[in-house]
């Protein structure tokens, strides 16, 4: 009798065990669809034109780490990946997530193309040199005051949206491109350069706002003029008096050559 209930108990444990694997095997993989809700946009795919012309104006190389802030399917991430750069996807929804690793593994580039469950706006962007995203104007300048705050020269590429009066340094699109979302727009962060600086030409005193400058110029021989330029990152170019000046900022400190 002991024998014939463990057998029967064996069997019912090999059956439900088939029978979990079958459902298992038969569970289908995750598929996003195109407008699916997000935490704080809807999905939609960029165009794998778009992506690499927004890389090719980042001019992303091997020595970078870019972070792409809602990534989706990861193929932004995947794409930057497979031109050798460190790329970490920051993307809310779980499912995306672990679609994303399946991806990267699919394509090759796992060791370089990470993705991570996160929250945009408690995520720290300070090790990115690159950052790109797809998200809506009022999550952009939601995101503009942190981004302004990262290390001058830091390049930032959007998908067709804005940042609200920071102006895009250029603006692009692929050719052949057939969906709407189809134009990049690229920002350097500059850097920090309002104040008072003493130069070799003189008193230079600079108002900024974003990477467009104006000001006056006091010259060593005690005329006053006006100034306009632009940061690039850590480079200053203005114009003065009739002559243009570059120079770099060097920390806290201009250097005008």
């Amino acid at each position: 009798m002991h024998f014939v209930s463990r057998t029967f108990a064996l069997f019912l444990l090999s059956a439900f065990s088939a029978l979990a694997l079958a459902q298992a095997q038969k569970a289908p993989a995750y598929e996003p669809s195109v407008g699916q809700e997000g935490k704080d946009v809807v999905w939609v795919p960029t165009p794998q034109s778009l992506v690499d012309k927004m890389l090719d104006m980042a001019k992303v190389t091997p020595k970078d780490f870019l972070m792409d802030l809602g990534s989706g399917d990861g193929r932004t991430v995947i794409t930057a990946a497979k031109r050798g750069v460190r790329a970490l996807g920051i993307e809310y929804n779980p499912d995306m997530v672990e679609l994303s690793k399946r991806n990267a593994a699919k394509e090759g580039v796992s060791d370089r193309a990470q993705f991570m469950k996160a929250d945009l706006f408690e995520t720290d962007f300070s090790k990115a040199t690159v950052i790109t995203m797809f998200l809506l104007p009022d999550i952009n300048l939601k995101l503009r005051p942190k981004i302004l705050d990262l290390k001058p020269g830091t390049r930032i590429v959007s998908n067709t949206f804005t940042m609200g009066d920071w102006e895009a340094d250029q603006t692009d699109s692929p050719g052949g491109c057939d969906s709407s979302w189809c134009t990049a727009l690229l920002w350097i962060v500059p850097a920090k350069v309002a104040g008072t600086h003493k130069i070799p030409q003189g008193e230079l005193t600079l108002k900024q706002q974003y990477q467009m400058l104006s000001g006056t110029l006091r010259t060593t021989e005690g005329r006053t003029v006006p100034v306009e330029g632009r940061v690039r990152g850590e480079e200053v170019s203005f114009k003065a008096g009739g002559r243009d000046y570059r120079g770099r900022m060097n920390g806290k400190r201009l250097e005008v050559r």
